[in-house]
């Protein structure tokens, strides 16, 4: 029997080779396209589409730099509207309740709109992250504030390339008026604007500005600072700066752990503490060896003079030497010591127990 043949006509081979196109052209019309219009926009294979948002916007990464940068501006346009009402004595001071220690807890026409400018700056810029801050942010005084995305000289200086980290790890902790009890007494020297960034709960980058000196200072762990340390502290005898009007018992155990040669400086505001430590070029801060806390406080009066401290080389803890994270609650129970170029583990040691003297 003779083999039997399969026999293809012109026809099906026309049909099955436009079918055989059809497909591929389905398959890569799409890339294609996409790869021509992107060279067409000046764009690399890889990078964004020009219409598409910022990585920030869709929660990918954002550069600390950049975050440093706005940062030290938002302080400054707070600290703008600080002076501003302060100097016009329009502060329209009111309470918004009561400390732990029963003193009101004051609010002024300063810590509202110093917190406007500086929240919506930051918002507008990385509109991502997540802000913590001390005040109510009003929807009906909702603005954009736009950035340029200017990273200042004394910036790229000190921190000469990028550093990304993923949008969700960032948390921003904004203090628009620190001291705010001292500002209703016109004591000027102690009143700061405050940002400070965490990322994954460790504090990163911190910003202290002076409104009415108008010194800023700031530093990113592991990047740089443009302040420093001093060259020597008393561990023996200290001078310790502690809360003028949250003191509890800590003149008590500040004698109690150093004896009585120590000397103990009232002051206002966790930021002029902090700046109390280091070596800041403003003669109306005083100068300090330690920085002691025992009662509650709160985490955005310290988050950003933890990361000074920390990016000097420098321990922000509770009392007992833990560290605090800046993720969870509002505040620490557990007290504040602050120290830079001291053994601070040695500190904590000497420390008594609280829990045996109370804590108010």
């Amino acid at each position: 029997m003779a083999p039997m043949g399969i026999r293809l006509s012109p026809l099906g081979v026309a049909v099955f080779c436009l079918l055989g196109l059809g497909v591929l052209y389905h398959l890569y019309s799409g890339f294609l396209a996409g790869r021509f219009s992107l060279f067409g926009l000046g764009g690399e294979p890889g990078s964004s589409s020009a219409a598409g948002p910022a990585p920030a916007a869709e929660g990918g990464t954002v550069d600390l730099r950049e975050l440093l940068a706005v940062s030290v501006l938002a302080a400054v346009r707070g600290g703008d509207e600080v002076r501003r009402v302060r100097e016009s004595n329009t502060l329209q001071e009111k309470s918004k309740g009561k400390t732990r220690e029963g003193a009101d807890e004051k609010m002024t026409n300063g810590d509202v709109l110093s917190n406007r400018k500086m929240f919506y700056l930051l918002k507008t810029a990385f509109p991502s992250v997540q802000i913590n801050t001390e005040e109510h942010v009003d929807a009906a005084d909702q603005e954009v504030i736009l950035w340029d995305r200017h990273i200042p000289e004394d910036i790229l200086r000190e921190i000469t390339a990028p550093k990304e980290v993923p949008a969700e790890s960032v948390t921003v902790w904004i203090d628009p008026l620190d001291a705010t009890q001292e500002y209703t007494e016109d004591l000027r020297k102690y009143v700061t604007t405050m940002v400070c960034v965490a990322v994954n709960g460790k504090p990163v980058l911190g910003v202290i500005h002076k409104p009415f000196s108008e010194y800023t200072a700031w530093a990113m762990v592991d990047g740089g600072s443009n302040v420093k340390s001093r060259t020597s502290y008393n561990e023996k005898t200290p001078r310790i700066v502690v809360s003028r009007s949250h003191s509890g018992m800590v003149k008590q155990v500040a004698l109690q752990t150093f004896g009585n040669q120590t000397t103990i400086i009232p002051a206002g505001g966790a930021g002029y503490k902090v700046l109390a430590l280091l070596d800041v070029p403003d003669k109306s801060q005083e100068k300090a060896d330690l920085y002691i806390h025992v009662t509650y406080i709160k985490k955005w009066d310290i988050c950003a003079g933890n990361a000074i401290l920390k990016a000097l080389g420098g321990h922000m803890t509770t009392l007992s030497g833990e560290e605090i994270s800046y993720t969870g609650s509002d505040g620490i129970e557990g007290g504040l010591l602050a120290s830079i170029r001291i053994n601070h583990q040695a500190l904590v040691r000497k420390l008594p127990d609280l829990d045996k003297i109370g804590h108010n």
